[in-house]
C-alpha cells in the first residue's frame, strides 16, 4: 500500500494524534470561489501526490484520478464535494483496478461535518479504501485513513450488555426497525412485573416484592421510579401510582406474551 501517511515529507506535516496527519500540497493556494466545483479538488490532490513522487493524470479510463510511482500498482483517487452512497460505491468499483483506492471530498465546517468524517473513516477502513479531505481555501490535504486490510477489535463490554439484555428480556415484543421511542427493554419488563404486584397486591414492602416478582433490584427501582410508576408510601414500602395502573392494563402485549 503507498502509505502517505508514512511517507510525507517532514516540514509538510502537522501532526494531529492518532495517526491523523495534514499535509500542505505543494501548489500554489487554491482560489476562493463563490461556487466549489468538483474539479477544485484535483489540483491539490495532484500536488500532494507528486510530492510523493507519484505521476498524476486526471481522467484515465472510468477514475478521477490515477497516480503511477515506479513498478507500483496504481493509485486511485475519486474526487467529490460531498459524502454520499454513490461516491462508495464508485470506490468499491474501483477496487477491481488496484488496492489503493481513495475518495477525496471538499473539507466542510462544523461538528456535522465532523461527524460524518469520522463515521466514513470507519466505513473506508472496513472496506479497505482510503480517505483524504481537501481545503479548498489554501489546498490543505488531510489524510484519514490509508487503503488495507482491517480486522476491527471487538468491543467486549458492549458484546456483553447485549448479550445480557437478550438473556434478561422476555419474549420479542419489539418491531425490528421501530424507534427507540416506546422501546420494550428488559429493565421496562422488569418494572411492569413490579407494576403488576403490586396492582393485585397494593402497597408492598419492597422486599416482598423483590421475592415474589423474582425482581432483585425491585426496592431500587421503586425508588427510583424511572417511569414515574410508583409511590413511596412510608419507608421501604411503595404502591403504584395512577399511571402505573394505566401501565398494567397494556403489560401482557409488553412482556412479551
Amino acid at each position: 500500500m503507498c502509505g502517505f501517511g508514512a511517507l510525507i515529507a517532514a516540514k509538510h506535516v502537522l501532526s494531529l494524534g492518532a495517526g491523523a496527519l495534514l499535509f500542505a500540497a505543494g501548489a500554489g493556494k487554491v482560489a476562493a470561489m463563490a461556487e466549489t466545483r468538483e474539479i477544485d479538488l484535483y489540483p491539490p490532490v495532484k500536488a500532494f501526490l507528486e510530492d510523493q513522487g507519484y505521476v498524476v493524470k486526471s481522467e484515465v479510463g472510468a477514475a478521477d484520478v490515477v497516480a503511477i510511482r515506479g513498478g507500483e500498482p496504481p493509485v486511485i483517487v475519486e474526487l467529490k464535494l460531498g459524502f454520499s452512497l454513490a461516491l462508495v460505491h464508485q470506490c468499491v468499483a474501483r477496487l477491481k483496478v488496484s488496492d489503493d483506492v481513495y475518495m477525496a471530498v471538499a473539507r466542510g465546517k462544523g461538528k456535522r461535518f465532523l461527524k460524518a468524517t469520522k463515521d466514513m473513516t470507519i466505513l473506508c477502513r472496513r472496506l479497505g479504501m482510503g480517505l483524504m479531505t481537501v481545503r479548498l481555501k489554501d489546498g490543505l490535504v488531510q489524510v484519514h485513513c490509508d487503503p488495507g486490510a482491517y480486522a476491527p477489535r471487538k468491543n467486549a463490554r458492549r458484546q456483553g450488555q447485549l448479550l445480557r439484555e437478550f438473556a434478561r428480556r422476555q419474549g420479542d415484543p419489539n418491531n425490528g426497525g421501530q424507534t427507540r421511542a416506546g422501546l420494550i427493554t428488559a429493565y421496562r419488563q422488569d418494572a411492569l412485573r413490579l407494576a403488576m404486584y403490586l396492582f393485585e397486591i397494593g402497597a408492598s414492602k419492597g422486599a416482598d416484592v423483590a421475592r415474589e416478582t423474582g425482581v432483585p433490584r425491585a426496592t431500587t427501582m421503586m425508588r427510583d421510579d424511572h417511569y414515574g410508576w410508583f409511590e413511596k408510601v412510608e419507608k421501604g414500602v411503595y404502591g403504584l401510582s395512577p399511571s402505573g395502573a394505566e401501565a398494567v392494563v397494556s403489560a401482557s402485549d409488553a412482556l412479551g406474551k
